[in-house]
């Protein structure tokens, strides 16, 4: 049997960890893909150089405000109320906040971009789509897969906060384990978290 206080005793559950760890790493890709697609898709409604008209700029704006100006733990407990305990109301939760942040970021990106292509697709006869996909997404790319990319190092972090009410991953196994008072358990498993981050940053 393990000593209590050895590092054996610690990560008894050691392969638990490991699978809510990796649940976790999963609520973060999923939430970044669906946050990245709506914030790209939003983004350019949201620029104000390539919006098709005020109104839809102002509303696509206040949407992306709506999104990111609710915390995900707030998000995360109105899902799990809605759906129930569980992951899926963690990525949903994460994702809506994903979508806002990256839409700003996007936006702005797409603000700065060159006119020039824009200019010469229009003249050739381009509708607005068009111009969005071969005037602008080829200019704005690799800014978005890198915005993309650091949502993504911050989504492992909330996705490991969230599961404190009920949207799985490690983040509920910690609320477990700090509400049975076992505090080897949960420095065993907030040197995985740290790992966790660590690595993946």
């Amino acid at each position: 049997n393990a000593v209590p206080g050895s590092l054996t005793f610690w990560y008894t559950d050691f392969w638990t960890y490991v699978t809510l760890i990796w649940e976790t790493i999963l609520m973060a890709i999923t939430a970044t893909l669906i946050g990245t697609f709506v914030a790209f898709i939003l983004s350019f409604p949201a620029s104000s150089n390539l919006a098709p008209n005020s109104t839809i700029y102002w509303v696509s704006r206040r949407f992306l405000e709506v999104c990111r100006g609710i915390p995900e733990i707030l998000l995360a407990l109105v899902f799990v109320f809605m759906i129930g305990i569980g992951p899926l109301a963690g990525v949903i939760a994460i994702a809506i906040h994903s979508a806002g942040a990256l839409g700003k970021l996007f936006a702005e990106v797409n603000e700065n971009a060159s006119d020039r292509p824009i200019e010469g697709i229009t003249a050739v006869g381009g509708n607005w789509p068009e111009k969005m996909l071969y005037g602008v997404v080829p200019q704005v790319t690799p800014n978005f897969f890198s915005y993309a990319m650091l949502r993504f190092e911050i989504n492992v972090r909330a996705s490991s906060i969230i599961g404190f009410v009920g949207a799985g991953g490690i983040g509920q196994e910690l609320n477990r384990v700090i509400s049975f008072y076992s505090d080897d358990r949960v420095l065993a498993v907030q040197i995985l978290v740290v790992l966790m981050v660590t690595v993946i940053d």
